[in-house]
């Protein structure tokens, strides 16, 4: 296993929790910020699924690396974070 791949899976726990506690929160007050939350913490998930996809080498099409469309997904979704 490559350590792209571990870190990744490693980030993936702490993001899929708050993705969860953001989706907990948004069903019990639905409130601008708790839906502001709830697509933060999604867009956070978006950027470790990036990185999980990238170290398998999935969708070989996107041409992981600098000037591709994987890149730009990852780089859209951590700054809308």
């Amino acid at each position: 296993m490559n350590v792209t791949l571990t870190k990744a899976l490693v980030a993936l726990v702490p993001a899929g929790m708050l993705l969860a506690g953001s989706g907990a929160l948004l069903l019990r007050a639905k409130t601008p910020g708790a839906v502001l939350q709830l697509l933060g913490a999604a867009c956070l998930v978006v950027v470790v699924l990036m990185h999980v996809a990238e170290a398998l080498q999935w969708l070989p099409g996107m041409h992981w690396g600098e000037h591709s469309v994987g890149h730009y997904l990852d780089l859209s979704s951590a700054v809308l974070v």
